[in-house]
């Protein structure tokens, strides 16, 4: 019987049909792929990892864990920890599958963060800390640790990008402000050869991607605690009117004690674009031309997107949040 961690190693090496099928996961007369002869466990995964290892090459996806008043910190800004360890293995199984990793320069501040893969097999990802005015520390694990290539994107003008020219495993790339929109950065980093990008963090940083359509899947783990008020996770102009709430096709787990939810972004949204960033929409989406899929094969657009009736809109109007993220 195939366990867990033997299943886990097949779908690290996953990245089509026909690895899929030399892994041993078969399709059903339901259409779904699934192991021949495994434990829940096994199983378990591939139903929550196999359509992001067949996401294709150019893939981003976000994650946030949250308590269940939106918060992703507290007022200080402890975040150790909102969600509980299932969720930090499943965040640690995420950068496994990513080429990149990226994190906001207040995340890198505030969290020291090591954006690496410590709790499941897997090589760790680049790590990408998008910090425009340079205010991030160099004495922050990312740029001290060695343990993974650390891409420093920095504001055209910034001075203390050159500090780090000569620190090992960290590589400078200054960009013009204009190029930080996500798109821009997503083309970016697919020219070094990382198209599988996670967006880790912070809330402000995920909410632009979110806001500029850059986003392919959102993963957005609840927890059952409350805070009151602290640091906000989501966060951009909503629109007026419930109808025109963006309710994409959605999938629910447990994880322990949260619940993690699985957002499929690329659905077809009616609306305009909205300004000249979000004109890059529909070119973003049809980069990859792989669908997304459940866990076992099956298109989430299809079946679960008649779950979300109505006009399905995805009016933002306006700019993202101010900057507070952390």
């Amino acid at each position: 019987m195939l366990d867990a961690p033997a299943a886990w190693e097949r779908l690290r090496g996953i990245r089509s049909e026909a690895d899929a099928e030399a892994a041993g996961l078969f399709r059903g007369a339901d259409g779904r792929r699934q192991w021949r002869n495994a434990s829940l466990e096994a199983e378990t995964l591939a139903d929550r990892y196999l359509s992001l290892c067949l996401a294709g090459p150019r893939f981003t996806f976000a994650q946030l864990g949250q308590s269940l008043d939106g918060f992703i910190a507290s007022r200080t800004g402890d975040a150790d920890y909102v969600t509980g360890e299932e969720d930090r293995e499943h965040l640690h199984r995420l950068r496994a599958l990513a080429d990149a990793v990226i994190v906001g320069a207040g995340t890198a501040v505030a969290d020291d963060p090591r954006l690496t893969v410590r709790s499941c097999t897997g090589a760790n990802p680049v790590r990408v800390v998008l910090d425009p005015h340079g205010r991030v520390p160099l004495r922050r694990r990312v740029f001290t640790d060695g343990a993974a290539p650390t891409l420093w994107v920095v504001g055209a003008g910034s001075e203390r990008g050159k500090a780090a020219a000569d620190m090992d495993g960290v590589d400078v790339l200054p960009l013009p402000d204009s190029a930080f929109a996500p798109h821009r950065l997503v083309r970016e980093l697919a020219r070094r050869d990382l198209g599988r990008v996670l967006v880790e963090g912070g809330g402000v940083t995920v909410s632009r991607f979110l806001h500029a359509r850059a986003l392919h899947r959102l993963y957005v783990t609840v927890a059952p605690v409350l805070l009151g008020d602290g640091v906000p996770g989501l966060g951009f102009p909503g629109p007026e009117l419930m109808r025109d709430a963006l309710r994409p096709p959605t999938r629910r787990a447990a994880l322990g004690e949260d619940t993690l939810f699985e957002l499929d972004l690329r659905t077809a949204r009616p609306g305009e674009p909205l300004g000249d960033e979000h004109a890059e929409a529909g070119q973003a989406r049809g980069e990859g031309q792989q669908p997304v899929h459940d866990g076992n094969g099956q298109p989430l657009g299809s079946a679960q997107a008649r779950r979300s009736e109505g006009p399905g809109g995805y009016s933002l109007p306006g700019p993202p949040a101010a900057d507070v993220q952390r």
